[in-house]
């Protein structure tokens, strides 16, 4: 998602892949879909050699925003915010709440409708103002 919270690219995978293993066709799919994205804010649990390959290859710089060692309780991470709000948006549609859907398919289609519904609404909003 952007900075805004929209969607600019998803994927989604069986329980069975992990996020890091994945992660490496959605930045691929991002760069080819998105010119011009060149930073990309990152969980903690994709430091490694998703952070060097994704430079490398993709000329996409991955910051990864991880939890200071000394904190403790909750704390508002720096950029992730936007991502929560943004998962709380998708999951307005009832079919998104839970795993209703057979195929990894169905279900990006139905995140898919529902920022698209999201974004439209917006857009329809801002036409009658001045």
């Amino acid at each position: 998602m952007d900075t805004l919270g929209l969607l600019l690219a998803c994927l989604v995978t069986p329980a069975s892949v992990p996020d890091r293993d994945a992660a490496e066709p959605l930045l691929q799919f991002l760069h080819d879909r998105c010119t011009h994205v060149s930073l990309v804010w990152a969980d903690g649990g994709y430091t490694g050699l998703l952070v060097e390959w994704a430079l490398a290859a993709l000329a996409l710089t991955v910051a990864v925003v991880k939890r200071a060692d000394d904190t403790s309780g909750f704390t508002v991470l720096p950029r992730r915010w936007v991502v929560e709000r943004t998962l709380s948006w998708i999951c307005r549609r009832r079919r998104c709440v839970r795993d209703y859907e057979r195929l990894p398919a169905h279900h990006l289609a139905m995140v898919t409708w529902s920022m698209t519904i999201l974004m439209t609404r917006r857009l329809a909003r801002r036409v009658g103002r001045p």
